[in-house]
């Protein structure tokens, strides 16, 4: 990598880390992120990124700009805007694009090879993580939008980091160095993940409410609390609850129907309600992203301890 090359990479990592800062105070606090904070993050990743590629000639250049729009395109709600058969063909369009640049960066790949003046290793990555996180998404996996735009932003800013800030096993920097640092990311956030279930359960088990499985999965506060609290109402349901879980846009939206919901108990009697919380996924993710420029993906790192 040139030096120019670097400058990019540590100016990447920079806003990377600042702008998911800024996201897990969001996701925290609200529940929400700025889908603008995803599309100024993109715009950065996709620009800066130029920086490494133009020196090594036209082709990488134009194979970035096809990716970096392909990445850039899911952090705009274009179809709502452009409307009429645009919106009514959105779906289509898409596959389409999906399709299309698949194939054009197979083609390269096929005639090319892999390369600094043939297909650049970052384009491969970005594409993967777009095709993965895009992936995950309609498989319910990344239950949020915004997880999956910011795994696509992540691919767009860093799309590989071969080389961790701490020293690594040997026979791990192979494995870590070939995967796009968004992979990395993910499998440390689902580590971390981990967490969770077992606060919960430290919780539950404090308050003497332990109940098998169920112990580390949710708990119960006070009816009166249910507005306050950022959670899933479980037991009692209210109404069709999950399906109306489903239909939620907003933090608003959550709020009031928590309100209505907590009314609705009060004027049953019910005092104490079993919930499951509210999981600001994009705090995990950030910590994730920490642990990848550190350490690479803690989890092979932990399985070579063993």
């Amino acid at each position: 990598m040139t030096d120019l090359g670097t400058y990019a990479l540590a100016a990447d990592v920079v806003v990377l880390v600042v702008g998911f800062g800024y996201a897990a105070a969001s996701d925290s606090r609200d529940r929400e992120v700025p889908d603008e904070l995803w599309q100024v993050l993109g715009a950065v990743g996709f620009l800066l990124g130029f920086v490494t590629v133009v020196p090594d000639g036209l082709v990488p250049s134009v194979l970035w700009a096809v990716v970096g729009l392909f990445a850039i395109q899911h952090l705009f709600a274009w179809d709502d805007r452009l409307g009429g058969w645009v919106e009514e063909h959105a779906d289509l369009l898409e596959l389409a694009a999906h399709v299309a640049v698949v194939a054009v960066v197979a083609v390269a790949v096929a005639r090319l090879g892999l390369g600094a003046t043939a297909v650049p290793v970052p384009v491969v990555a970005v594409l993967v993580t777009v095709l993965f996180a895009r992936g995950l998404f309609e498989a319910g996996i990344l239950f949020g939008g915004a997880d999956a735009k910011a795994l696509m932003v992540i691919g767009l800013l860093v799309p590989m980091f071969p080389t961790p800030l701490l020293p690594q096993p040997a026979s791990i920097a192979p494995l870590t160095s070939v995967l796009p640092f968004s992979v990395n990311v993910l499998v440390n956030s689902a580590l971390f993940s981990i967490a969770i279930p077992i606060a919960i359960a430290v919780r539950n088990l404090r308050a003497k409410e332990f109940h098998g499985l169920s112990g580390f999965l949710g708990y119960t506060i006070p009816v009166d609390d249910l507005p306050k609290k950022y959670v899933w109402l479980r037991d009692p349901m209210f109404g069709e609850a999950r399906e109306e879980e489903k239909a939620i846009e907003t933090s608003e939206d959550d709020r009031r129907r928590r309100v209505a919901a907590a009314a609705e108990l009060r004027s049953r009697g019910v005092q104490r309600v079993w919930v499951t919380p509210q999981i600001p996924f994009l705090v995990v993710m950030a910590a994730g992203v920490v642990g990848a420029l550190l350490a690479g993906n803690v989890l092979f790192d932990l399985l070579f301890l063993l």
